[in-house]
């Protein structure tokens, strides 16, 4: 009877340890104790700061300021933001086909114009993607001719540049005819009377697919100068030698606009109305472009 109430009291004990034991694991599971509750209320968090992330399309030539810019209303706002620069025409075109974005900001109004339903030109393809009350001019930038250190062919001016590529004797890099730098290079040109086809048969003309491609031949000395903007310039530290006029190519406006299907319209709105104010401002004119909407 002993052995029977000893073997009772075993079988109780371990039925009784076994209960505890599976309370036990039930209880650090639900604290997050075995590691894969941690992860998973990890990944929750990330995806629900993800969904909170504005998504900016900007001109490469504002990668430097955009991002200081930036810094400072992430700061101020909590908001998190993240960017994609490239050439206005290479965003435009992802844009178009679905990219999610909710910032668009062009380095000429060629691209914004081509998604914007209320523009009085250049939307052929009669798009509908940005929010027409949203857009406005932010900034203005100004076409220059910059030279590798040391200026080695000693080119000191457009005028030079012209005689020059007549003769064949240097290599400009220019951009693409689908970024906003590369067409107002071929206006230059064109105001020069200097056929491009020609010119690139000739083998004195090289390409950058953006403004930023451009300033990398030029500051590594791949060709004897580039014609980029100058805050590019000023942010790689090069040489700029002159600056083309409004007769040459126009002026150089940046539109900015809120896209159509924003997810985050509202932050989007007040991201806009945050570069528009001094802080931003400020940034901007540090590497030399001029504020159009300071409030």
């Amino acid at each position: 009877m002993n052995a029977m109430n000893a073997m009772t009291r075993r079988q109780a004990i371990a039925t009784l340890g076994a209960g505890i034991a599976t309370l036990a694991g039930l209880g650090l599971t639900a604290c997050g104790g075995n590691g894969d509750a941690t992860g998973t209320a990890s990944t929750t968090a990330a995806s629900a700061a993800a969904a909170d992330t504005l998504t900016v399309f900007a001109a490469a030539s504002m990668t430097e300021s955009l991002t200081k810019a930036t810094d400072a209303f992430t700061s101020e706002t909590g908001t998190q933001v993240s960017f994609n620069f490239d050439s206005s025409g290479t965003l435009k075109t992802q844009i178009q086909e679905g990219a999610e974005c909710d910032v668009f900001i062009s380095a000429g109004q060629k691209q914004m114009n081509q998604l914007d339903a209320a523009a009085t030109s250049g939307n052929e393809e009669e798009l509908d993607l940005i929010e027409s009350d949203t857009r406005f001019n932010i900034l203005q930038n100004e076409v220059t001719l910059v030279v590798p250190e040391g200026n080695p062919r000693n080119i000191n001016g457009f005028d030079e540049l012209a005689e020059h590529l007549k003769a064949g004797d240097v290599k400009l890099a220019m951009g693409n005819s689908d970024v906003p730098v590369g067409q107002y290079t071929q206006k230059i040109l064109a105001y020069y009377g200097l056929d491009e086809g020609e010119l690139a048969a000739a083998g004195v003309l090289t390409y950058g697919t953006n403004v930023k491609e451009v300033t990398t031949q030029v500051c590594e000395a791949a060709v004897d100068c580039g014609v980029i903007y100058r805050t590019d310039a000023v942010s790689a530290g090069l040489a700029v030698v002159d600056a083309a006029t409004k007769d040459m190519c126009g002026e150089v406006v940046y539109p900015a606009a809120v896209v159509k299907g924003s997810k985050h319209e509202q932050a989007a709105g007040r991201y806009l109305e945050f570069l528009r104010g001094s802080t931003a401002s400020a940034c901007f004119e540090e590497v030399g472009f001029k504020s159009l909407a300071s409030a």
